[in-house]
Order: structure tokens, then C-alpha cells, then sequence
């Protein structure tokens, strides 16, 4: 699958996690779900500033929540219905579940390649 239909799809997801409630938009609202260990899998913008990064980041890992960052804060608060924002986290674990399939190569391939942007 091809960057441009990854996106597409991964917003695709984020969109329907959305209207279903089953997302969490904001950096803030992100983190306070992260410690309360409601997010199974976050996607960070690639653009977002330092300070927001910085705000996020460590904290995930720290809480061991599989990131993504390959979709832009335009990009991302599109699929959310906002203008931008730089981090949406999933919290239905069947969604985020489906997502990592899309964004994480076949477990037999893992040995040859890495996943696109994820950490």
C-alpha cells in the first residue's frame, strides 16, 4: 500500500473513531487519557511544535502507548472535524487494534522492514 492510501485510510479510521467516540483530540485531552490508561494508540503530527511534542512524547513512552507520526495537525484535525491539531489518541482497542495492522508491516516481515513513522 502505497503512503498517499495509507494516509487516506488511517484518516479514514480516525474520522469514524470520532463520531463514534472512541478518540481523544488534543494534546491535553491526550495525555489525561494516556495517565489514565484509556489510549491504546496516539498519532502525533509530524509538524507539531517542540513544546507540544515535548508535552506528549515522553509520556507515552514512559506509558509504553504505540505512536504514530505520519499525518499532519492539518490533516488529523480535518478527520476530527477541527481546522488542525497535533495529537488524537484512540481508545477502542478494536479501532486502534486495525490500525497498527495498517501501519505496522506482517509479523513474518518484521525481521526486513520497520513501520513508517511509528516509534
Amino acid at each position: 500500500m502505497d503512503a498517499p492510501e495509507l494516509d487516506r485510510k488511517l484518516l479514514g479510521l480516525i474520522g469514524l473513531g470520532a463520531r463514534a467516540r472512541n478518540v481523544v483530540v488534543g494534546v491535553e485531552r491526550v495525555r489525561d487519557a494516556v495517565r489514565r490508561g484509556k489510549v491504546k494508540l496516539v498519532f502525533v503530527a509530524p509538524d507539531a511544535s517542540e513544546n507540544s511534542r515535548d508535552k506528549v512524547l515522553p509520556l507515552l513512552l514512559a506509558k509504553r502507548v504505540r505512536v504514530y507520526e505520519g499525518l499532519s495537525a492539518e490533516a488529523l484535525g480535518q478527520a476530527v472535524g477541527k481546522e488542525s491539531t497535533v495529537a488524537v489518541g484512540v481508545t477502542d482497542a478494536a479501532l486502534a487494534s486495525g490500525m497498527r495492522r495498517l501501519v505496522e508491516p506482517d509479523r513474518r516481515d518484521a525481521r526486513n522492514s520497520s513501520p513508517r513513522g511509528t516509534r
